[in-house]
């Protein structure tokens, strides 16, 4: 018998679509059922790109529109609920790049045309947010029933221009008036339900709105988008075979690889830990561990911002922040903590509730690896990616064979590479620079390792060899390597039985480049 094939929704956001082709569903319905249950009128839910929120939102719409048959066996077919059919206005901002002032007026223009001819709008009014009032009240009364709303990343006009503060002003300013409408036409509406990357505090969507009912950081709406632990093995066991088979690996590593690069993800305190739904079910429809998300979740724009304040990228890569610094992004001043949080490069990965903090880190070796590979050329730049691949191999290679000289050698090539824009003009950058270089190059690396007197800059680890490193800006590479044998860094891993490699570096600012560096074995 052939076997039959599974369908993945690889970017399929339409829950009708996706029902009737029989494609492989995560049942989310119980989150349609606690919503009602909350009694609300105004919800609004912030997750990164590509996880899930486009999908839950069209499940809504076809709820509302009372469409019983696609939900035939999935949990929301079970509940008390009459099926009636309420007008549904879905406002889809995620279709255009509004890198021009213009896009969004010819995309509200196109909408608000098909609604005021479905709803028999009679005036047609000049401005954005007259026109959806008017829609609003027309489809209500048209039909008997309030209005449900429906807005799908609503602050991707913003997030596109955050680098552009002109732009950025005039798609505020814009997106402000249209949501007011939800406010003032309150009496016509059964509920809105708005989704996007970042709830940002100076939009006046949510000053206006007192009583919205913000999901986000919430344990119970934990994993209303993405797929958890039990999902993935209640769902996804077929896949997770195949690529088991495919790879010659046993299904239990296959999860293994899975939950390395794909899980890792939290949103509230207690919350589940999260996998990346369009990673994980690429993934399972390529049976293939591979990087897919990196080039959906903004990392040029995150890149450009962490270069543009010189972020410390070790420190904010293990970080502790309030939830007030997670929930709202300045659009004029964007803090790089909560912009690596709402896009979806840190996440949460404890709490600390004596000092009521959340601990970020990165979330799996996916996002790392991708995030990386990006902010690399931002400090520094070699004059082809061949060259670029050739040193990193010569990199590896030399620290397993033990060679840290040339190993050495093959660094400070890579850095002779710095652009004459790309001025290391201060330690934070050199540091920033040696951290990414060292975490790419695929071996085993700690950075900020804590000692009983202090922290070393850089752990490079080996089957063979650890490599103790100490960083020194416009100073000795002798500095360098005293400060380790001053304070005993290399004393941590004297049990371990592979050979302790010293290696004290210094960067030179007037050159742009490493300077000198020193080794000293240790046995």
């Amino acid at each position: 018998m052939e076997e039959r094939k599974i369908k993945y929704p690889i970017g399929q956001q339409d829950f009708k679509t996706l029902r009737n082709r029989g494609s492989v569903y995560i049942d989310k319905t119980s989150f349609i059922k606690k919503i009602i249950d909350e009694g609300g009128q105004y919800f609004f839910l912030a997750r990164p790109r590509r996880f899930g929120k486009s999908l839950f939102l069209s499940t809504l719409k076809y709820f509302f529109e009372g469409e019983r048959e696609l939900f035939k066996g999935l949990f929301i077919d079970s509940i008390d609920w009459d099926w009636e059919s309420y007008p549904v206005l879905r406002l889809d901002l995620n279709t255009d790049s509004y890198s021009e002032p213009g896009h969004l007026d010819s995309l509200l223009d196109n909408i608000f045309k098909k609604w005021e001819k479905e709803y028999e709008v009679k005036e047609i009014a000049d401005s954005s947010a007259t026109r959806l009032q008017n829609i609003i009240e027309a489809a209500h009364m048209k039909t008997g029933q309030q209005v449900v709303i429906l807005v799908d990343e609503y602050d991707k006009p913003l997030v596109a221009n955050i680098n552009n503060k002109e732009n950025i002003e005039h798609y505020r300013s814009k997106l402000s008036s249209v949501y007011s409408n939800f406010k003032s036409s309150a009496e016509h509406i059964r509920l809105v339900f708005l989704t996007g990357v970042s709830r940002f505090s100076k939009l006046s969507v949510f000053s206006d709105l007192n009583n919205i009912k913000d999901l986000t950081f919430l344990d119970e709406y934990a994993d209303i988008c993405g797929i958890t632990e039990h999902e993935m093995l209640e769902n996804l066991k077929p896949g997770i075979d195949k690529l088991a088979e495919k790879n010659r690996i046993s299904s239990d590593e296959a999860c293994q690889e899975l939950k390395r690069n794909y899980d890792g993800y939290r949103f509230s305190e207690n919350g589940s830990d999260i996998y990346n739904p369009w990673s994980l079910l690429n993934a399972m429809s390529d049976s293939k561990i591979a990087n897919y998300w990196n080039d959906t979740g903004m990392p040029r724009l995150v890149a450009e911002t962490l270069k543009k304040v010189n972020a410390n990228l070790k420190a904010m890569f293990n970080s502790y922040c309030t939830d007030d610094d997670l929930k709202g992004l300045d659009l004029m001043t964007p803090q790089p903590l909560a912009l690596l949080y709402q896009t979806g490069y840190l996440t949460i990965k404890g709490y600390n509730k004596k000092i009521k903090r959340y601990r970020l880190g990165i979330p799996n070796n996916e996002v790392k690896d991708g995030l990386f590979r990006v902010l690399l050329p931002y400090y520094v730049k070699c004059r082809s990616d061949e060259e670029a691949k050739k040193l990193v191999s010569d990199i590896v290679m030399y620290f397993i064979l033990g060679e840290a000289d040339n190993a050495m050698k093959c660094i400070q090539a890579y850095f002779a590479g710095v652009h004459f824009k790309m001025k290391m003009d201060n330690e934070n950058n050199f540091h920033n620079a040696f951290y990414l270089l060292m975490d790419l190059i695929g071996l085993e690396t700690e950075t900020e390792s804590a000692t009983s007197d202090g922290s070393i800059d850089i752990t490079v680890k080996t089957e063979d060899y650890i490599y103790v490193i100490e960083l020194k800006y416009d100073g000795s590479a002798e500095e360098a390597l005293r400060q380790i044998e001053d304070k005993k860094y290399d004393r941590k891993y004297q049990m371990d039985g592979r050979r302790i490699i010293c290696i004290g570096v210094n960067f030179s600012s007037k050159t742009r480049c490493i300077e000198d560096w020193k080794i000293e074995p240790k046995i």
